[in-house]
């Protein structure tokens, strides 16, 4: 993990949150959106939408 979590403002593709996610966990951000996406429609137990929506509220936009 690399420093900080905060949000991509140069890869985004909504509010930044899988870019911001994929730089601090040292992944492509692609990979992270598909996976996010994945886990989100495969589980019932993993409210994607909703965490998506609380990270964006929660996590402080990065320079």
């Amino acid at each position: 993990m690399n420093g900080t979590l905060t949000r991509s403002r140069s890869d985004r593709m909504f509010a930044g949150v899988c870019g911001g996610l994929g730089k601090w966990m040292g992944l492509d951000s692609t990979l992270v959106r598909v996976l996010y996406v994945l886990i989100s429609l495969l589980s019932a137990a993993f409210p994607g939408l909703l965490i998506y929506i609380i990270l964006w509220l929660v996590v402080p936009e990065g320079d």
